[in-house]
């Protein structure tokens, strides 16, 4: 099992190059950081996990330029989007972004996708909720025709270009690992699709995504694939938790990393990579 950090970074926490040299210090295999172009001060949409909204979902940093930092001051750790909005993004110039840093990464980027739960959030970028995993399946296919292709097209009905020139492309070929994140009924349908990995949160449960990897597993052996990678978001430095999730076949571990001044992360770090190494043994 692969040991990795989900955090939000902020313009009150630890600054991101730091955040990475500690982690690549302490054998961390990846980071994912989380993104939230803006939160709209009136809110309808519920947030999964409670009632009241920590700030750090208004307060992010852009992933892009969080990551490049980051990779700035590393050289092994895997630079992972956790998830990223694409359903809030132009498609052309995301792909631009992530092949950029994954070139000068030197192929180190892990692109984790998804839809996300804000409404109002979406609608400000002109995204209708209703047919917004739609919008998400024909953005990524869009991206990874950009990568594939010196010459690049697409025409859906959400995503609509005729041939283009766009450079770099990745250093991963023919695209960096996409993790879809979900855990909805037709999430591993989307994973099968157009994903090279599943990334559901600890939230869902161990036994839920115990049953869900076995059946992951399954339908990727009758498509003719080999094991789907699934990396598990948000999990909690116990290493109870950690044993359990090893013995469900889940092959990377996400530890929640909250939002903290430096030294305050140092020492949260330290227990998690404490974690990690009991696992390890």
């Amino acid at each position: 099992m692969r040991f990795g950090i989900a955090t939000f970074v902020t313009d009150e926490g630890i600054h991101p190059a730091r955040l990475g040299g500690e982690l690549e210090r302490r054998g961390f295999e990846s980071v994912f950081i989380a993104e939230h172009t803006h939160i709209p001060v009136k809110r309808e949409s519920p947030w999964p996990e409670g009632d009241e909204l920590p700030r750090k979902y208004y307060r992010t940093l852009d992933p892009f330029v969080t990551l490049t930092a980051m990779a700035g001051t590393t050289e092994r750790l895997l630079l992972g989007t956790g998830i990223l909005l694409l359903i809030e993004r132009d498609p052309i110039i995301a792909a631009k972004e992530i092949a950029s840093l994954d070139h000068v990464s030197g192929g180190r980027v892990v692109v984790g996708v998804g839809a996300g739960w804000n409404r109002e959030e979406m609608r400000d970028h002109g995204t209708d909720p209703k047919t917004r995993m739609s919008l998400l399946r024909e953005r990524v296919l869009a991206m990874k025709e950009i990568w594939a292709k010196e010459q690049a097209e697409f025409h859906g009905d959400f995503v609509d270009f005729d041939p283009i020139f766009s450079w770099p492309k990745p250093v991963q070929r023919p695209n960096p690992p996409i993790l879809v994140g979900g855990s909805g009924p037709k999430t591993l349908d989307r994973v099968l699709e157009y994903g090279d990995g599943w990334m559901p949160t600890y939230g869902l449960g161990v036994e839920e995504i115990t049953r869900k990897v076995a059946d992951l597993r399954r339908r990727a052996s009758e498509a003719g694939r080999g094991p789907i990678p699934v990396t598990v978001y948000a999990v909690p430095g116990d290493r109870d938790v950690v044993a359990r999730l090893a013995d469900a076949g889940v092959d990377r571990v996400l530890f929640d990393l909250p939002t903290l001044p430096a030294e305050e992360t140092v020492r949260a770090l330290d227990e998690f990579a404490a974690v990690a190494r009991n696992a390890q043994r």
